[in-house]
């Protein structure tokens, strides 16, 4: 089934899709990840940085600890929602979304693809492979701010400068075309990496973000080996067909 919302306007949202009890046990292993990548960090953390990545590698986590996110990920209840977006889908990576330490640090409008593709690829690439986020909201916060069916069309002339600070304009300035989607613990949020968002600081912020995509070879180069289950983890997923994809890719 085709998710029509997600693909006219880039994004949905499930209020409460996740119980306070099924958060639990994965915000405990994730504050463990947090901890040690903040402890390995410092500079970064303490200058800049406003989120992590590769929270399923064994850098930081034991195999008990990463089976648990494996299998949160793995889901029937997550993987049909993504299912309704993507056929088949590859899982690609995770990453923790939290807020910077210098509270007078701004926020950004941008595209993911814009750090690694020029302003022709960019456009381009509206037309695919497809990028989701899978945001799950662990505390209460400000949530993300999204331009709705950006993913399918290019900027107008405002958000490109915008986006890219030109002309005057600054990539935190405020966008007419935003929709701000405030979140609770336990809400999730699917949008495209493709369209222009900017995530909002404040509150406890603390959110996992997982990313799916079409299997795409240039897209999967992003995918690092070490953040995937072994053989005997997949065999104890639920739903572990976007892991198996991302696998089948790899060899």
């Amino acid at each position: 089934m085709i998710n029509t919302q997600f693909e006219q306007h880039g994004f949905f949202y499930i209020k409460g899709f996740y119980t306070a009890r099924e958060l639990a046990q994965v915000h405990e292993v994730i504050n463990c990840f947090h901890t040690q990548w903040i402890a390995d960090n410092q500079q970064f953390y303490q200058t800049k940085a406003v989120n992590s990545a590769y929270l399923t590698a064994n850098t930081y986590l034991d195999d008990a600890q990463r089976l648990l996110l494996f299998k949160f990920i793995a889901s029937h209840k997550l993987m049909a929602q993504v299912d309704s977006i993507l056929d088949p889908a590859a899982f690609m990576n995770t990453q923790l979304f939290f807020n910077p330490v210098n509270p007078e640090q701004e926020n950004y409008w941008h595209r993911d693809m814009q750090y690694h593709l020029s302003l022709l690829e960019q456009q381009a690439a509206l037309s695919g492979p497809e990028v989701i986020h899978c945001r799950v909201a662990l505390e209460d916060e400000p949530g993300i701010e999204l331009v709705p069916g950006s993913h399918r069309r290019w900027d107008t002339p405002v958000e490109l400068a915008t986006r890219l600070s030109e002309n005057g304009h600054h990539s935190s300035d405020d966008l007419a075309s935003g929709q701000v989607i405030e979140m609770q613990a336990g809400d999730l949020l699917i949008f495209s990496a493709n369209m222009i968002h900017r995530g909002l600081y404040g509150k406890d912020r603390l959110a996992l973000d997982i990313l799916f995509c079409e299997p795409e070879p240039h897209v999967l180069h992003f995918v690092q080996d070490i953040c995937l289950p072994s053989a005997k983890m997949l065999s104890r997923l639920e739903d572990a067909s976007a892991f198996a994809v991302t696998l089948a890719h790899q060899e």
